[in-house]
């Protein structure tokens, strides 16, 4: 029925002008409802998995890494979920803006460096300073989408610093 309508109104004529890349991304579209259900599901994934690393710290021996794999996987996940309603191309245009370019790449940079002193380099100090240094970097990212705030953030803290 959807076809006949579309050759009927001429919709299907100006389909066919269309280029690929239109035609793929509106097939890969995804409709409101399965975004918000994707970005509640990704986020959820996400709380989780922080809350069990935080749960894991105090194991012995093995709680440390796990703590780190956790939170550092939760903390993806929850980057991810963003993605759902935005799409992820926006998602990825939106985190290279200026205004966010140094937050994402500390963040980034401090994911990969997290994951690397745990099991690369076995330095369990060095990878509680990069799971500080994420919880800082994405909070600042996060800011980064509420108009005024980092700035008025900014402020409070040199006033408070006189």
């Amino acid at each position: 029925m959807d076809k006949l309508k579309s050759v009927l109104s001429g919709e299907e004529a100006r389909r066919e002008d269309r280029h690929v890349l239109e035609v793929a991304d509106e097939a890969s579209t995804l409709g409101w409802g399965t975004r918000v259900k994707g970005f509640v599901g990704c986020f959820v994934i996400g709380v989780v998995c922080t809350i069990l690393g935080v749960c894991t710290l105090f194991i012995p021996r093995i709680g440390l890494t796990l703590f780190i794999v956790f939170y550092t996987f939760g903390n993806i996940c929850s980057l991810c979920s963003t993605m759902f309603l935005m799409g992820p191309v926006k998602q990825l245009k939106r985190m290279c803006d200026k205004t966010r370019a140094l937050a994402t790449t500390i963040m980034l940079t401090c994911l990969v460096l997290t994951l690397c002193a745990a099991f690369w380099w076995k330095n369990f100090g060095l990878a509680l300073l990069f799971c500080i240094l994420q919880i800082l970097s994405f909070s600042w990212y996060g800011l980064s989408y509420i108009p005024f705030v980092r700035g008025a953030l900014m402020k409070a803290v040199a006033i408070c610093m006189k």
